[in-house]
């Protein structure tokens, strides 16, 4: 269901959570990514790339505006998003390094 076809408050609930589900599945195959980006990156100084940081909640933004979504808290998600993905990245490499 479109948002925009919601009659009630019923209809909303239903249509967040769908769309909540489908969200935490496409978030979790991103973190398999950094584990992957984990797995491959030779040194762990490799993780954090401010370059590749920006240019990604700089993407995701510029997808918020042309989508009609609020670009201000599109770009403060993506920001902790990149953030959490990057803190996930190290514990990944050093995990498959067995560093402690």
């Amino acid at each position: 269901m479109e948002p925009e076809a919601c009659r009630s408050m019923s209809d909303v609930r239903v249509g967040v959570d769908d769309l909540d589900k489908t969200i935490v599945a496409l978030l979790s195959k991103r973190f398999r990514f950094m584990e992957a980006a984990a797995r491959i990156k030779a040194e762990r100084s490799e993780v954090r790339d401010e370059q590749r940081r920006r240019d990604v909640i700089d993407h995701a933004r510029a997808v918020a505006e042309r989508h009609g979504a609020p670009a201000n808290v599109i770009t403060d998600l993506y920001d902790r998003l990149v953030e959490a993905s990057i803190a996930y990245e190290l514990k990944c490499f050093d995990r498959d390094r067995g560093a402690a």
